[in-house]
Parts: C-alpha cells; structure tokens; sequence
C-alpha cells in the first residue's frame, strides 16, 4: 500500500522520485518461485528440492507428477497427461507479486510445440507469464508479450541434458529465470 502512495506523490511532484524510488526498493519483496515438472511418481526428487529451497514462497508443478494430492502438498499443481489421479485442475491463473501466471501442463495447449497457441491461451486469461511441462524440454522464450518458461523434466529431459528445474524470481515487473540441473543427493 505505501509503495502506491509514493506513486502518487512521484507523479505530482518531481523532487519527491527520489524518496519515491527508495521507500518503492524499500517495501518490493523479490518473490522467489521453484518451479518443477514431470517427476513421474518420483518422490525424492521434491523433497530434495523443497529442503534446498526452504526458503522459496511458492512451488509449482507443472504437471505429471504420478503422484496424489496428499504427496504433492506445498505444489501448485496442474494435470498433466500421465496424472490418472483426476484431482488436479488442468490449468490454474495465480495472481503473483505484479505477475500473472498461467500454470498449465502444456498438452491441451498446444500441438507439436506450437508455442504461440500456449502463448495466446495465456494472453487470453490476462497472464504474462507461462509456466508450462510436457516437452520435457527446459525452455525459456517470449512470445507475444506472454514470457514462456518450461523447467525441462526433474528425471530425464529428451533433448539429452541433465535433468532440471527452474528458480524463477520476481521483483516488480521484472522476471529472472535460472535453470538449474538436478542431481540426486546419495
């Protein structure tokens, strides 16, 4: 709320940018998202994550997890193909920091890796960002206007890299994605 109020005394009066600027960087959180996808009933794997990350505000699937609800607590969680489960939803809008997201797994969206059909059904909810799986395939790319971000398969990608996952962190308007190779803890 007082970062708004800033705003206005910033448009009114331009000696105030300064004390704007500051009690604006002052009060903005950088949100920090650890986002997964198609783990396949591999239940390590989260829990490793979770614990490198205890420090995340948010964990999303992006579907094909194999797993049921109650193993995936703490997730955000969308359907994928392979989850026969039936209590996940196929897509989900979240309202984040200045973002919204369009969390979906990716095969009702999309054919053959046409991404500018996920693209369009993101825009068509109001999202700007996408986090989506499937492909198996890490992948970041913006299209559109909507900014599409795919952190591969946690157990094994297609294209032959390391399995991987995804650090997205928002502050403000600005997005930063890290992709990072999974590797199991003995």
């Amino acid at each position: 709320m007082f970062p708004s109020l800033c705003l206005l005394y910033q448009k009114k009066i331009a000696w105030y940018t300064p004390l704007f600027l500051l009690c604006y960087s002052f009060f903005m959180k950088k949100i920090k998202i650890v986002l997964v996808s198609d783990n396949h009933g591999m239940r390590e794997c989260l829990a490793q994550v979770r614990k490198m990350h205890a420090d995340a505000d948010y964990f999303m699937h992006c579907g094909d997890s194999s797993l049921p609800g109650y193993l995936m607590e703490g997730f955000a969680t969308v359907k994928g193909n392979n989850d026969y489960y039936g209590e996940y939803p196929l897509m989900k809008v979240l309202h984040v920091g200045e973002h919204v997201i369009y969390l979906t797994h990716g095969h009702c969206d999309m054919f053959m890796r046409q991404y500018k059909m996920l693209a369009d059904k993101a825009r068509s909810f109001g999202c700007d960002l996408c986090f989506f799986g499937h492909t198996h395939i890490p992948l970041d790319t913006q299209i559109d206007g909507v900014r599409l971000l795919n952190p591969g398969s946690i157990c094994f990608n297609r294209d032959g890299s390391e399995p991987s996952y995804m650090i997205v962190t928002l502050e403000g308007k600005s997005v930063e994605a890290k992709l990072l190779r999974y590797q199991r803890i003995k």
